[in-house]
């Protein structure tokens, strides 16, 4: 289909008709806003496994969600098809073949400890039979239940065995940008004709014993661990590390003409997006903000927004000292003085930083902002960074009209992806 509404480049406009979400703060989008507007966090002491000897013991779990024999896989596509339904009864796509693309935002497949003692016990040689029967899970596929914990798509070929979708599911990962990316893909195939819809995935459960410690051993992790719900001070001066935090997060997008010609409701405009990577560090931005700095440009200049446009900014806004500072500078940088007027919030404060899901995520709290006129605010904004002048909508919600939002998403490995998202195009 054709599209006759057009952006300032010409290319079809691509707009999200369903939404949805599972965060530490509660299943579907109603839970979820209601923990936002009241300045409720959803972290919480970590009861899963055994915490005894790490230095970070609290986390944002989605708890309420019953995946048993737990693994990460298993609940990170819990979560995503739980996201997936309440985002395809908001667009009221009745079909099991989803008509358009499934991008999919997860993370590197591997077995977890608990796993990984199942797959030797029982061996008659346990030092060589845990790894024989990987060898024939490869080879042959017939450990199914062991293979799909094993494949970087299982979670991608397990959302398409349920929902359907056009050609090949997709599954990315550029770290946590990722969930930004599947829009940013998504929105591509619509203006490039090649596609109506799309059908837009972030899902992670990456809070198990070796995700704390791998983080934990970069220095990456709020120690601050009592009352767990302080733990994650976003822009604060006392902020020292992020909470790490499951979620899910599904958008449908669709190009404006095909939503338009089936009755669809138009939730937001997908402006643009933009993206830029970073080689300095494996964890760490270069210091000079280039890469950021060209990723939140690129995205301006893909929205046609100028920068005293942006009325409203979805920080990435972890709470390591290094990252926080860091978008402050970046976003100086483009904004310049116009950002001393722009508020802010970080949504990690309340649900912990979901990773591979977090560009998702914050995607749609993006645009429950737009819908509500209410901004999140930043808990846990005590002490004032004087390093960062920003104005963080501090520690309670405040009524807005907002037009156009900037969402930022920034990645280890130097992987960063924006974008911009606004009302229903006139």
């Amino acid at each position: 289909m054709a599209s006759s509404v057009r952006d300032h480049r010409g290319r079809p406009v691509a707009v999200v008709t369903g939404m949805g979400i599972v965060t530490s703060l509660g299943r579907g989008k109603a839970e979820n806003w209601a923990g936002l507007a009241a300045g409720r966090s959803g972290l919480k002491r970590i009861t899963r496994f055994p915490t005894d000897g790490l230095k970070s013991t609290v986390a944002g779990t989605v708890d309420f969600m019953d995946v048993s024999p737990y693994s990460a896989h298993d609940l990170s596509l819990a979560m995503a098809m739980a996201a997936v339904e309440e985002a395809f009864g908001e667009a009221r796509i009745e079909t099991a073949m989803f008509p358009g693309p499934l991008i999919v935002a997860t993370p590197p497949s591997e077995f977890e400890w608990p796993l990984l003692r199942q797959l030797y016990e029982g061996s008659p040689e346990p030092q060589h039979g845990g790894y024989r029967r990987l060898l024939a899970a490869a080879r042959t596929g017939n450990y199914r239940g062991m293979a799909r914990h094993l494949r970087f798509a299982s979670i991608a070929d397990g959302l398409k065995e349920k929902f359907g979708c056009s050609g090949e599911p997709v599954s990315i990962c550029t770290a946590c940008a990722s969930g930004t990316t599947t829009i940013q893909l998504g929105m591509e195939a619509i203006r490039r004709g090649q596609a109506d819809a799309a059908l837009c995935i972030g899902a992670d459960a990456t809070v198990h014993p070796e995700g704390l410690i791998r983080f934990s051993l970069l220095s990456a992790l709020s120690t601050q661990n009592d009352p767990p719900e302080k733990a994650s001070r976003p822009f604060s001066k006392n902020r020292d590390g992020f909470v790490i935090a499951e979620g899910a997060a599904a958008l449908v997008l669709e190009s404006y003409d095909a939503a338009r010609a089936r009755g669809a409701t138009v939730l937001g405009v997908v402006r643009g997006c933009g993206e830029k990577a970073d080689d300095f560090h494996r964890t760490r931005s270069r210091p000079d903000g280039a890469a950021i700095i060209g990723a939140i440009r690129k995205t301006l200049g893909d929205a046609g927004v100028a920068p005293d446009e942006i009325d409203y900014i979805n920080a990435h806004g972890t709470s390591t000292p290094e990252n926080d500072k860091m978008e402050y500078l970046s976003l100086k940088a483009v904004l310049g003085d116009h950002l001393a007027r722009v508020p802010i919030s970080s949504n990690k404060s309340m649900v912990g930083h979901t990773l591979i899901a977090a560009g998702s995520v914050e995607a749609v709290f993006s645009l429950l902002t737009l819908r509500n006129g209410l901004l999140p605010p930043t808990i846990n904004y005590d002490v004032p960074d004087p390093d960062i002048p920003l104005d963080v909508v501090p520690n309670a919600a405040r009524a807005a009209a907002v037009k156009t939002v900037l969402s930022n998403s920034f990645g280890f490995g130097g992987q960063n992806a924006c974008v911009v998202f606004s009302g229903e195009p006139a």
